[in-house]
């Protein structure tokens, strides 16, 4: 049992400096394909947290499930006009695909591309379930670190367990994780906001039990190389861009 009294101010202190011998304080490395310099943000959520970061166009972010037992929960709105969110269902609706993979977009309900995906080492992915109750909570508290509430946090993005849909029957099958190490990186198109979870996927019998680091990077050229040329992506592609090239004149 903790020893330190609580019912004065130096023994609160006390007892508050004691915890961070319990916090997690690791930092992820940087990678060796990304320059330090350009480097914005990085950060480890251990398993049952979450973290929030406003993030700007051309930020390469990276998500990685270092030991294995990570699932990331997504949520992102637009910053500067956070009623424009992500939209799973449009996700999913315009590109014709279920299932996330390299070039997928995640787009809002304005139509807009908020990110792409442009690199997956893991493939094991869900947009059909969300999070269970500790993630919805989870995402919730990032929400309101932002004047957000719980109308604001909409069905969201799961990395690194996965969901598939039995052709024959239509039951969802989980596929668990590809294991330690698997990666995923996202180009953010428009300012956002990112709320992250490491929280369990609701088909999983385990919950989460290892961290999921995170870094971000200036890479802003790489839109201009994007290699998908399906219709429905370059449409939403010029929707976004004609969005950020109309709201340059504010920012002048």
């Amino acid at each position: 049992m903790d020893d330190l009294r609580t019912d004065s101010t130096d023994g609160a202190r006390s007892h508050a400096r004691a915890q961070v011998q319990h916090a997690s304080m690791r930092i992820p490395a940087t990678p060796d394909d990304v320059d330090p310099g350009r480097l914005t943000w990085a950060e480890s959520i251990p398993a049952g947290g979450y973290a929030t970061k406003v993030l700007a166009r051309g930020s390469r972010l990276r998500l990685i499930d270092v030991a294995g037992g990570a699932c990331a929960h997504l949520l992102l709105y637009r910053a500067e006009a956070p009623w424009e969110r992500l939209n799973v269902a449009d996700t999913m609706k315009v590109p014709w695909q279920a299932y996330l993979g390299v070039g997928h977009p995640l787009l809002s309900d304005q139509g807009r591309v908020l990110a792409t995906v442009v690199a997956d080492s893991s493939g094991r992915h869900d947009l059909l379930c969300g999070p269970e109750a500790t993630g919805r909570r989870l995402l919730l508290l990032g929400a309101l670190k932002h004047g957000l509430d719980i109308r604001d946090v909409a069905p969201s993005v799961s990395l690194f367990r996965g969901v598939r849909v039995d052709p024959g029957s239509g039951a969802l099958e989980f596929t668990g994780s590809t294991g330690p190490g698997a990666a995923v990186d996202l180009l953010i198109h428009l300012p956002v906001l990112l709320i992250a979870a490491n929280a369990a996927h609701p088909l999983d019998p385990d919950p989460p039990s290892t961290a999921l680091d995170v870094l971000a990077w200036r890479a802003g050229e790489q839109l201009a190389d994007l290699a998908n040329q399906d219709p429905e992506y370059q449409r939403a592609v010029h929707n976004t861009e004609a969005a950020w090239a109309a709201a340059a004149g504010e920012r002048s």
